[in-house]
């Protein structure tokens, strides 16, 4: 079974984290929010220290890169690692997270189905951002297919030496500034999951667009983005893992395999912010009740605020479970789906619990903005990466393929 307890490079990790956050990232966050940015010298300074802390090697390398698991070397524990400080940078502010310099989540599928040749290459221009940052993105949700990962339109041609790719994606995380973007297109929609191809396509390529970015609800100091491919002329060589990988259904596994590892990160994050909700609400509830008093709406307020908190123990738990999983090799495509359909909803709830608690205080007050803010930033965690709805159906599958073998 999987360990509760966190190593002590894990344990100064989350320290080091939680105290940066506290006195540099959160006082900094409301700014961040209506500038809708993050400062560049700010990103700097961070992925510069982030790198200090690890000997050279940011602390987000094993999310952004996809650590390997299950390899002959034995068990990662990057996974557990990157959710420990999802965890930590959310309840600081989620959107420095989402905007850490480094592959981001274009980092999963590369790392796990990309060629030696492509990882090296792809990879390599992280290593060393002293000069200049970079970021890369992970291009498949469409205006016509986000749940729906099977119903993609985004079309792919081969010719001669490179492949014409024309489509819309849509939401892209860091997909403005991104100097590469995993872009999952079809060879032909008729044939569903078969016809997926992934492929890395550069900034700069012919045919290859920014178009807006998106004004949003939450994480607005993020960069959210829409990419146009016209006609777009991408080198065969950027077939993310070669002509031979797409004999089967290799294309779809490609995008699910990616899902494994960053569902659980994006159920961490979720848990960051609840728990951000959740000791706001208490920190509020302490100074301003006397709940030993046998007041009724006391008892209440008591019961909500241990309610949240044991949801939130529940939902990091189930985020363990799957990183432990991920770290190990073990298949975690059940467990990964319920650790974000049940992170989501519990931070969700613990961000209106904590607003209904505090009142007024809650949205109406400058003083406690914070709270407001994360009401907004969370919604999109029941979104994201799968909805609450596909998640459920994920795991409503996995259950059922298992009751089948009695």
């Amino acid at each position: 079974m999987f360990e509760f307890e966190l190593s002590d490079k894990q344990k100064q990790l989350k320290e080091a984290l939680r105290g940066l956050g506290k006195s540099v990232i959160r006082p900094s966050s409301l700014e961040w929010d209506r500038n809708k940015d993050i400062p560049l010298e700010f990103l700097r300074n961070f992925y510069m220290l982030s790198a200090s802390m690890r000997g050279g090697n940011s602390p987000m390398a094993d999310l952004t890169e996809g650590s390997p698991t299950g390899s002959s070397a034995g068990p990662s524990s990057g996974n557990r690692t990157a959710a420990v400080a999802a965890e930590e940078l959310a309840w600081a502010d989620a959107s420095i997270m989402l905007s850490v310099p480094g592959a981001g989540l274009g980092g999963p599928p590369v790392r796990s189905s990309g060629t030696a040749e492509q990882r090296e290459r792809f990879f390599g221009i992280f290593r060393d951002m002293s000069d200049e940052l970079r970021w890369g993105a992970y291009g498949l949700t469409e205006p016509g297919a986000g749940s729906d990962v099977a119903s993609i339109r985004t079309s792919c041609r081969k010719q001669g030496d490179h492949y014409i790719l024309n489509g819309r994606k849509c939401y892209i995380t860091n997909g403005g500034r991104a100097s590469w973007v995993v872009i999952f297109a079809t060879i032909d929609p008729s044939l569903g999951r078969a016809g997926h191809r992934a492929f890395v396509v550069e900034r700069g390529t012919p045919g290859f667009f920014v178009g807006k970015i998106e004004d949003k609800l939450g994480l607005r100091a993020n960069e959210t983005a829409e990419l146009v491919l016209e006609d777009c002329h991408v080198p065969a060589e950027n077939l993310l893992g070669g002509e031979e990988r797409y004999q089967t259904k290799e294309g779809f596994m490609t995008a699910m395999k990616t899902f494994d590892n960053t569902r659980p990160l994006v159920a961490a994050m979720a848990c960051g912010i609840g728990r951000a909700a959740y000791e706001y609400a208490r920190d509020f509830v302490r100074d301003n009740y006397v709940l030993g008093r046998p007041i009724p709406r006391y008892a209440a307020i008591a019961e909500r605020l241990a309610r949240v908190n044991r949801n939130l123990e529940a939902a990091r738990i189930m985020v363990w479970k799957a990183v432990w999983m991920a770290d190990q090799g073990i298949p975690n495509a059940k467990e990964s789906s319920m650790s974000k359909a049940l992170a989501g909803q519990a931070a969700i709830r613990a961000c209106i619990d904590a607003i209904e608690i505090c009142g007024a205080h809650g949205t109406l007050s400058e003083d406690h903005a914070l709270l407001e803010k994360w009401f907004r930033d969370i919604k999109v965690y029941d979104i994201f990466e799968g909805t609450g709805q596909i998640q459920r159906i994920v795991i409503s599958k996995r259950l059922m393929n298992n009751l089948r073998g009695f």
